[in-house]
């Protein structure tokens, strides 16, 4: 029996993308977490996990609540004592691998996305590349959700690439997120988002874009579900107030608005690999998502892909499945389902995670 730490940022990642991976592993080990406390965290700790809270800002780099993180890991290692450490989130990435890389205690670490950060090139990505080198120099994998994200890893020489493992994405729960037929509504269409209202995942080209439709197709709905950025409170509130959109908020159950749409949309700018394609597609929906690693993957006879930060492109693809006739529209969401079934089953993705972490564990 192994003892196992695993350190993120947050519950309702680890929770909603890792049960499935958390409750394999405990089948033969110990298994502890460490993040913040959140609501997730007592199914996490009903499922056998035991808890350490441990805060972590999730924002920015600063040198006074980083220090407090590393030393606050320091003596999470004295204490429980770990065999094995895995890490999701940058800071947890950076700062439980330095402890890890240091107490020379095998750590496997996860790359889910790389945000902002390696957008641009500044002293801010100078920062988290050489904090990184330092983080993952003893590791003993790095798992990516796309290739970009490792080829950047492995060309900035951050890890070497046989220390690389690329996964499709977290994988989706198919009986979690099951088949469910086709809307039979013909008169009315209905596409769907879901996620954070923020401009980096293309919030003000679905706007536009769905502006437009409007204008041209009356019976066409855009449903909007996910928590909102300060930002967009007036712009949203002014788009639902002229009947553009319906706005739903956060909602714990995506599963009946997935169920109701014809079509899921997710126009990001980047992403690791989106979780909400993965859930619709599994479901039965045509996708319609920018041409990007992290997004592109789950697209393939099952719906279109647009040029990223394109509104002009996006209202062209909301035109052409809108005029697509009802037995294709049914057709591509059939294939959604398939592609879930032959590249995205979670189970998959589970076994080839436990086999590279534990291909050394001896009993």
């Amino acid at each position: 029996m192994k003892r196992i730490l695993i350190m993120a940022n947050n519950d309702v990642g680890l929770y909603k993308f890792r049960k499935e991976l958390i409750l394999e592993l405990l089948k033969d080990n110990e298994v502890y977490i460490s993040l913040p406390y959140g609501e997730l965290v007592k199914s996490l700790v009903d499922m056998g996990c035991k808890f350490i809270d441990t805060p972590v800002d999730r924002r920015g780099i600063n040198p006074i609540t980083d220090l407090r993180l590393l030393n606050s890991y320091r003596k999470i290692f004295n204490q429980i004592k770990p065999d094995q450490v895995i890490t999701y989130t940058i800071k947890p990435n950076i700062y439980a691998g330095m402890v890890a890389r240091f107490k020379h205690v095998e750590y496997a670490v996860n790359i889910t996305g790389l945000g902002t950060t390696f957008q641009n090139e500044n002293i801010l990505k100078k920062l988290i590349i050489k904090m990184y080198k330092m983080a993952l120099k003893k590791v003993k994998v790095v798992f990516f959700e796309n290739v970009e994200n490792r080829d950047i890893f492995v060309n900035e020489k951050i890890t070497s690439k046989d220390k690389t493992c690329l996964l499709n994405g977290a994988g989706v729960n198919l009986e979690e997120y099951p088949f469910c037929k086709y809307p039979e509504d013909k008169e009315k269409i209905r596409f769907l988002f879901i996620g954070r209202i923020m401009k980096e995942k293309g919030i003000d080209e679905l706007l536009d874009a769905a502006k437009r439709i409007k204008q041209e197709y009356k019976s066409v709905e855009f449903d909007i579900v996910g928590p909102m950025e300060d930002d967009y409170k007036n712009v949203i509130n002014e788009y639902v107030n002229s009947d553009i959109i319906n706005y739903y908020g956060f909602q714990s159950d995506v599963k009946p608005y997935i169920n109701k749409c014809h079509c899921f949309i997710l126009p990001s700018y980047h992403e690791g690999m989106a979780n909400t394609l993965l859930e619709a597609a599994s479901m039965g929906r045509p996708l319609i998502t920018t041409n990007i690693h992290g997004c592109k993957e789950a697209v393939d006879s099952n719906g279109y892909l647009v040029k990223v930060k394109d509104a002009d492109d996006l209202y062209m693809k909301f035109k052409e499945f809108i005029e697509l006739g009802y037995e294709d529209k049914v057709i591509m969401a059939e294939n959604s389902r398939l592609r879930m079934e032959r590249e995205f089953d979670k189970t998959k993705v589970v076994q080839e995670t436990i086999r590279k972490i534990a291909s050394d564990w001896r009993e």
